[in-house]
C-alpha cells in the first residue's frame, strides 16, 4: 500500500493523522522538522507528503521544502495544512506546486478524498509520460499452442509472489511482454514499470541512469530505481550491463538500498526485479563477462520463453491480433489473411520471432492496396513460390540433387513444416496433408525423422 509522509510540528497532529491513515490501509512515516522531512526524503520516496507551512526549530518551513520537493522530486504530491491559514498562504502554495491546500482543525474524510485525488492525479501523470514514452504497452498474452500455455502457466504462479524472475529466450520472442504481464497481474500494478535497456545505456553513463546523481547546481537527480520504487524495474538483456555496475546492483538486490552518484545518504527502495537475456548466462560466467553470485541473485525463477518457430500454431492469432491493433491505432484496413497466406506464414522462418512477424505485418497493410484478403502476393518471396504461370520455382539446392534425393528433401522439409505448423499434433497434419495417421507415421519412420520429431515436438497432443 502507498507510503505517505506527515509532516507536522505538533507531535499529536502528526500521531493522530498517521494512526488514521494506517487504519485506511496506508504505511506512513513521520517527521517533527524539517531536518527530519528531508532525511526521510532522502531515505526514500514516499508516495503523498502531508506537510505543515509552520514548523517550529526549523530552519525552512513549509513553502521552502514544497519547493524542494517540486524541484527534486515532481512525481511526488504535496498536501498543505495549516491552522493559520489564509487565502494569500493557500494561493502560494497553489503556486508552487501544491495539490491542494487544508486549514486545521480539518475533517478527516475531507483529507483522505484530498490524499485519494492527490494520489490518482499522481498516477495519470506518470501513465502519461510513460505513454508519450511508448512505455504504456499492457502485458496482454495471445496464444493457444502448448508451449504458449506452459509459458502463461508459469507466468501466472509467479505473479501474485515478489520473486526475481529471469525471462530467457530469442530476440523478440517477447520476453518484455511477458515481463509486463507479470507487472499487470501483480499487486504492484498500479505502481510504475520501468525498464532498463542495458544494451542501449553507454557503459560511462549506466550508473548515472540507474543510481541517479546529486550536484549543487541541479539538486536531486532521479535515476531509474527511484523512479520504480514500490513497482517492478526490468533489466532488458541484463548480460550486457558493464561488468562494474554488476557488482553494484548486487548489493542493491541485498540491501534494497545505494547512494546516488555525488550523494553520501542512503536511499531505500522497494523493487521487485525481472532480467531478461537472449544469451546463455552461465557462458558469460565462464568468460568471465558476468558475476556467478549476481546470476543465482536473479535466477531464483528462470522461465524460458518460446521462439516463434516453437509455436508456430500461434501465428493465426497473433496475426489477427496484429491486423487489428494497426486498423484501432493507425487507421489501417482491417483486412484478412487468406488460408494459402496464412499457411505459408506458418510455414516460413522467423528469426526475429514475434517481432518479425509484427512488423511484417505492419508493412503489408501500409504497402498493400484494397480492403481484401491479404494474399500469396503480399508475403515476401520464400526460396520456393509459385510463378505467374502457377508452376513451382525450385530452389538452386533441390535442382542439384538426382530426383529420388530431391523428392525425400523436399518430403522431409515439408512434412516437418506442416508437422511444426500444427504444434506437433500428428492427427491434424495427416488430416491436412491427405494422409491416414498410420500411413504418415510410416512416411516419417522412413524418411528418417520419427524419433527427431518426437524429441523435439513430444508426443502427439490430440
Amino acid at each position: 500500500m502507498a507510503d505517505i509522509l506527515v509532516v507536522d510540528d505538533e507531535r499529536d497532529i502528526r500521531e493522530l493523522v498517521c494512526d488514521i491513515l494506517q487504519d485506511e490501509g496506508f504505511s506512513t512515516r513521520m517527521a517533527g522538522n524539517s531536518d527530519e522531512c528531508m532525511a526521510q526524503l532522502q531515505q526514500a520516496l514516499p508516495a503523498l507528503v502531508i506537510l505543515d507551512i509552520w514548523l517550529k526549530d526549523s530552519h525552512m518551513d513549509g513553502i521552502d521544502i514544497l519547493k524542494t520537493v517540486k524541484r527534486d522530486m515532481p512525481d511526488v504530491p504535496v498536501v498543505i495544512i495549516s491552522g493559520h491559514g489564509n487565502i494569500e498562504i493557500a494561493v502560494a502554495a497553489i503556486k508552487q506546486g501544491a495539490y491542494d491546500f487544508i486549514e486545521k482543525p480539518f475533517n478527516i474524510d475531507q483529507l483522505l478524498v484530498v490524499i485519494r485525488r492527490a494520489m490518482e492525479a499522481s498516477k495519470l501523470r506518470r501513465e502519461n509520460s510513460a505513454f508519450k514514452r511508448g512505455e504504456t504497452r499492457v502485458g496482454e498474452m495471445i496464444g493457444q499452442s502448448a508451449g504458449f500455455r506452459h509459458l502463461k502457466s508459469q507466468l501466472d504462479k509467479v505473479t501474485k509472489s515478489n520473486g526475481r524472475v529471469l525471462l530467457s529466450g530469442p530476440a523478440g520472442s517477447g520476453k518484455e511482454m511477458a515481463a509486463r504481464y507479470i507487472h499487470a497481474h501483480s499487486n504492484r500494478s498500479d505502481a510504475t514499470f520501468v525498464t532498463v535497456a542495458c544494451a542501449a545505456i553507454a557503459p560511462d553513463q549506466m550508473e548515472v541512469v540507474l543510481f541517479g546523481r546529486e550536484t549543487p547546481e541541479r539538486g536531486i537527480e532521479q535515476g531509474l530505481l527511484e523512479q520504480a520504487h514500490g513497482g517492478v524495474l526490468l533489466l532488458d538483456e541484463v548480460a550486457d550491463m558493464p561488468i562494474g555496475t554488476q557488482s553494484k546492483i548486487l548489493r542493491v538486490l541485498v540491501d534494497q538500498a545505494f547512494t546516488r552518484v555525488g550523494g553520501a545518504s542512503k536511499v531505500h527502495v522497494d523493487l521487485r526485479v525481472i532480467s531478461s537475456t537472449t544469451k546463455h548466462l552461465p557462458d558469460e560466467i565462464a568468460a568471465g563477462r558476468f558475476r556467478e553470485e549476481l546470476y543465482h541473485r536473479l535466477n531464483v525463477v528462470p522461465i524460458d520463453v518460446p521462439s516463434l518457430e516453437a509455436r508456430s500454431e500461434d501465428i493465426p492469432l497473433l496475426a489477427t491480433y496484429f491486423i487489428e491493433t494497426f486498423h484501432r491505432e493507425q487507421g489501417l484496413a482491417l483486412r484478412t489473411v487468406s488460408n494459402d497466406a496464412m499457411a505459408t506464414l506458418q510455414t516460413m522462418r522467423w528469426p526475429g520471432n514475434v517481432r518479425q512477424l509484427r512488423n511484417l505485418i505492419e508493412r503489408v497493410l501500409i504497402l498493400g492496396e484494397g480492403t481484401g484478403p491479404i494474399g500469396m502476393e503480399d508475403l515476401p518471396h520464400p526460396e520456393a513460390q509459385k510463378s505467374a504461370d502457377g508452376e513451382v520455382s525450385l530452389s538452386p539446392s533441390l535442382t542439384m540433387l538426382p530426383l529420388r534425393e530431391a523428392r525425400e528433401l523436399f518430403e522431409r522439409q515439408y512434412l516437418m513444416a506442416q508437422i511444426n505448423r500444427f504444434g506437433g499434433n500428428i492427427s491434424r497434419t495427416a488430416g491436412f496433408v491427405g494422409m491416414e495417421r498410420s500411413a504418415l507415421h510410416r512416411k516419417l519412420k522412413s524418411l528418417g525423422v520419427v524419433s527427431s520429431a518426437k524429441a523435439h515436438l513430444g508426443e502427439d497432443v490430440e
